[in-house]
């Protein structure tokens, strides 16, 4: 017999970079990148990827569209917002100690949530490690504008530092009380519970203090039989300086004119704490992953602003500017997620199971507000406790509760071209509850003040003795009677199928659709009617990759997508 011999002919294409082999249009920022940055948070490393814009405080936008067409998922499990006013996570919230990489999904795919719009951001936590180590970071940074230089501060309480309130901002019960019901406060043995000095006295410090910070990070593994255990933690603590001049002008009419136009130094404290311990199990090709994560981003502020209103001239019409107005404020944003991450490989079958539970808070206790206006007869500014004058205090608070699953099933079919099959199903139950109550304090009998009070510091004004001297009340300015406060849920189901093919040498295509179920609720607390959605959807989408010369691909991709309305724009808060 003569010699035989099989032929084995294997039709593809070998793409090592990433980026150009995957079926959709992404970026990827890897734990080297991210670390070339010299970022502290990955929100600005992600800077760095074309198409993305950080808005405000680490709002990452993709293809500069706003919040409601971007979505962020932490271990392909999508994180509520601690912002009430947007539906997207600040991404500045992530040090990029605990971040493995980034990718950045610019063209939807039906494995996706529907709600992707101009894409989605996939931040992956760093898993179990290889080798044992064991590391400790610190840093100093000062600049010339803040550091060292004049600021404008409050007192607060004695762990500010460190980001925690400790009690002094504590919401009395008859706060809550009064904002539920819509009334408002005048027992002066109440309003005395109120923190004052600590909360509404603003003190300049010609030295604000230099910017530091510390962590952490460790990481160790063993073997057990063919079974590989690794343990990896990490945890840091930042505190940061930023005081900024601004000039705050609104415009009126046609002919350019000035409502308003003030001059403001804002000097922002910003404490960042965090946390994450994860667990890692690999035996062959299966990895299963334990992964926690806790973020508590605090911004302690302090403003001052002197201007001019259109209806008291511009510039003033005594000379000097007729307002001088101060905010204090103190803004707590939390998160916590506790996540399982499954992936199993069964050689052409690839499943993943993923399970996560999320929380976050967002708290802003004591937002104080004082206008003062000049008074030409005592050559000075005054606050009358009556309008135009003002000063009032508002009180928020925010929790949301995420509950996610899914499940994915991927198989490639024994063929000539490579052909994948996939299919899957997701779950999610959002519940939040908010609230948001604003008062105005107000002079006896709905009047002003005397004039020797009226030109007394805010702490003063507002003291013991000037409250139950002069019959101060804090009257209810919130939305009508039950809007202040709202419970809000949204639940989806959601199921896809999906193929990946070779159709041609260099021609490759993914074709998938997906179905969404959808019901949405805003109940608010009181007697106004809420809102209810129950809506569902066919979300097709599909990509050609063509690999037309080496390096060079060309792809033509559509797909439908769905922008949900966020919480806040169906809430009457």
């Amino acid at each position: 017999a003569g010699d035989t011999c099989d032929e084995i002919v294997v039709i593809g294409r070998n793409i090592p970079n990433v980026v150009p082999s995957t079926p959709q249009v992404v970026s990827v920022l890897s734990s080297e990148d991210i670390a070339r940055t010299g970022e502290g948070d990955i929100a600005g490393a992600l800077t760095r990827v074309t198409g993305l814009s950080v808005v405000g405080n680490g709002f990452v936008f993709v293809r500069g569209l706003g919040d409601r067409y971007s979505s962020s998922l932490l271990n392909g499990l999508p994180l509520p917002s601690p912002e009430p006013l947007r539906r997207v996570v600040p991404l500045d919230l992530f040090p990029t100690n605990i971040v493995a990489s980034a990718m950045v999904q610019k063209s939807y795919s039906a494995n996706y949530p529907g709600e992707f719009g101009g894409g989605a951001i996939n931040l992956t936590t760093r898993a179990a490690p290889r080798d044992s180590f064991f590391e400790i970071k610190g840093s100093v940074g000062f600049d010339t504008v803040t550091t060292s230089e004049l600021g404008y501060v409050h007192d607060g309480g004695s762990a500010d530092v460190f980001g925690y309130d400790d009690g002094e901002r504590s919401v009395p019960g008859f706060i809550k009380a009064a904002g539920a019901t819509g009334v408002s406060v005048t027992d002066p043995a109440q309003l005395i519970q109120l923190s004052n000095a600590p909360t509404s006295l603003v003190m300049q410090n010609n030295h604000i203090p230099a910017n530091w910070s510390a962590e952490t990070s460790f990481g160790t593994s063993v073997d057990v039989g063919s079974v590989r255990v690794g343990v990896i933690g990490s945890g840091g603590l930042s505190n940061s300086w930023q005081t900024r001049a601004q000039k705050q002008q609104v415009a009126i009419g046609q002919d350019g004119g000035l409502a308003s136009d003030f001059d403001a130094v804002t000097t922002d404290n910003r404490i960042i704490a965090n946390g994450l311990l994860g667990i890692g199990i690999e035996t062959g090709e299966h990895r299963i992953r334990f992964t926690n994560v806790y973020i508590h981003d605090t911004l302690k502020q302090t403003i001052l602003a002197r201007g001019d209103e259109e209806n008291f001239g511009i510039p003033g019409q005594y000379g000097v500017p007729s307002f001088a107005t101060q905010n204090t404020n103190w803004f707590e944003r939390q998160l916590f997620t506790s996540q399982v991450v499954a992936e199993l490989d069964f050689g052409d079958l690839d499943v993943d199971l993923r399970g996560a539970y999320a929380n976050t808070k967002r708290k802003a206790p004591y937002e104080r507000a004082f206008r003062y206006i000049w008074d030409p007869v005592v050559n000075d500014y005054a606050n009358a406790l009556s309008s135009p004058s003002a000063a009032t205090i508002a009180f928020s608070d925010l929790n949301e509760d995420l509950w996610t699953g899914a499940a994915d099933l991927s198989y490639t079919l024994n063929t000539a071209r490579p052909i994948t099959l996939s299919t899957g199903y997701a779950y999610s139950d959002t519940n939040r509850s908010s609230y948001r109550y604003f008062f105005r304090f107000i002079g006896p009998n709905n009047g002003p003040v005397p004039q020797a009070v009226s030109q007394l510091r805010p702490d003063y004004l507002l003291s013991d003795y000037t409250i139950q001297t002069y019959g101060i009340t804090l009257r209810n300015e919130s939305t009508g009677t039950g809007a202040a406060a709202y419970d809000a849920s949204l639940k989806v189901h959601a199921g896809y199928g999906q193929v990946e093919a070779e159709l041609l040498d260099g021609v490759r295509a993914s074709a998938g659709v997906r179905y969404e179920t959808a019901k949405q609720q805003v109940l608010p607390t009181g007697a106004i009617i809420g809102t209810n959605l129950d809506n569902d959807y066919w979300l097709p989408a599909a990509t050609v990759t063509w690999n037309f010369a080496q390096n060079m691909q060309l792809r033509l991709h559509g797909s439908k997508t769905i922008a949900r309305p966020q919480f806040r724009e169906l809430a009457p808060q």
